[in-house]
């Protein structure tokens, strides 16, 4: 089974060609100065000239994408199964989920910043914050929203409740679970690159994109500023790209999603 057909391919390709030739076509007419809108060939010359300032932020970036993406999917799969095997669990716990999730990152990064100072760690934390979520919602949703007559067919056959989660409700919350997933794969750049200029270290080879970025804008360098802009796209973009490719290896067999197709 091929992965992608020769259109899902071609259309995209014809539409990022026709928006770059409107893209020009709207600086010609116009007249919009380069400290508004570079032109598509202005910022491929801009990242050439920054590569080793936007190829280090990008390494420093990603670090922090993986470590926070990682973990928050660590933590968010063992808490979904703790809330989704014990009812007393998810009365007493998920609330607080709740109200952490309803408390806005810009305000808990200050705090992450004091109780851990400068540097990856912080980063990594806010990173986790935003991927967390997603992660655990879906997730929890999934596992506690099995079908009630396989989870009475299961009781009949006296399965115990460890083979009911691994024969039954993982399964089930698959779907659930690579969603979430997808939705925190496009969200950790933006974490990384928000915890970057928090509480990233500005400095030499330890500064992230965000940094970068900030640096850029006070410069007035702005087609190295959209250069930047795209690298961090590239990064979200290889993220989702990953999970997308999982969410594809582990229900094409099985799921309606793929069957449709």
């Amino acid at each position: 089974m091929k992965l992608m057909s020769i259109g899902s391919v071609a259309w995209p390709v014809a539409f990022g060609m026709f928006f770059i030739a409107i893209w020009y076509l709207a600086i010609h007419l116009f007249k919009i100065p380069v400290y508004q809108l570079p032109t598509p060939d202005e910022i491929v010359l801009a990242g050439i000239a920054e590569h080793k300032t936007l190829l280090s932020g990008a390494i420093q970036t990603t670090i922090a994408c993986v470590i926070g993406f990682v973990t928050s999917v660590i933590v968010a799969v063992v808490l979904s199964i703790l809330l989704a095997s014990s009812q007393w669990a998810y009365k007493g716990v998920y609330p607080y989920v709740l109200i952490l999730k309803m408390t806005p990152v810009i305000v808990l990064a200050p705090i992450i910043v004091l109780w851990f100072g400068q540097g990856l760690g912080s980063i990594t934390i806010i990173t986790f914050l935003i991927c967390f979520f997603p992660i655990v919602a879906n997730t929890t949703m999934g596992l506690r929203s099995t079908d009630r007559n396989l989870l009475d067919l299961f009781d009949v056959y006296r399965a115990n409740r460890h083979q009911e989660m691994l024969y039954l409700r993982i399964p089930h919350a698959m779907p659930y679970f690579l969603t979430g997933l997808k939705i925190a794969a496009a969200l950790t750049p933006i974490g990384a690159l928000y915890g970057d200029t928090i509480a990233g270290m500005g400095s030499g080879a330890e500064a992230g994109l965000g940094f970068v970025v900030v640096v850029f804008s006070s410069q007035l360098k702005i087609p190295a500023l959209y250069a930047a802009a795209f690298t961090a796209c590239a990064i979200g973009f290889i993220f989702v790209g990953i999970v997308s490719l999982l969410h594809w290896k582990l229900l094409r067999k099985w799921h309606d999603s793929f069957s449709l197709n």
